[in-house]
């Protein structure tokens, strides 16, 4: 059976773990390859905001979630330019978690009253540098008409970010 409460991505990272720690746990870092500008540092228990800094293409995302199988929702532009996550736990150089509404962007999430999901950066030194998980769980408390919507799209959206954390630690 496959389970749509939690989604885990892992990637070995050709950069050390100091490296990745700083790309992760930098707000400023991590919004470069997130796509967000991140307002503060991130500190345990602190909310943090932000606003996202690329172009939206509402019909596109729409069409995607087509292609998913899924009934689309429209974007709600708001979500773009507010809270982003609060921070639960920071371990130097091993674990990063915070919680934050997942496929927050969806007009049809209660952004005021809506479970979190949490997600954590895992980090391990490997020979080749660093092998990064990166795991969101908690989709079984979403309510169920965004449920299948909102861990589909944080699927997809965790395999790009990877990419993009890679694609910054790597260049540098």
């Amino acid at each position: 059976m496959i389970s749509t409460d939690r989604i885990e991505k892992r990637v070995t990272l050709r950069a050390p773990v100091g490296r990745v720690w700083r790309a992760l746990t930098d707000a400023r870092e991590f919004g470069v390859w997130f796509g967000f500008v991140l307002e503060g540092d991130f500190t345990p228990g602190k909310g943090m905001r932000g606003t996202f800094k690329g172009q939206l293409d509402e019909a596109a995302l729409m069409k995607h979630q087509k292609e998913l199988g899924l009934r689309p929702s429209k974007v709600n532009l708001e979500a773009l330019n507010g809270s982003f996550c609060t921070v639960e736990r920071i371990e130097p150089e091993r674990t990063f978690s915070f919680r934050w509404i997942p496929y927050g962007i969806d007009a049809e999430a209660d952004l005021a009253n809506e479970a979190t999901t949490l997600v954590e950066f895992h980090l391990e030194p490997v020979a080749e540098g660093t092998l990064l998980t990166i795991v969101e769980s908690g989709f079984d408390r979403v309510p169920a008409h965004r449920r299948e919507r909102a861990f589909r799209m944080n699927e997809g959206g965790w395999a790009a970010q990877a990419e993009n954390l890679r694609r910054h630690v790597e260049a540098a």
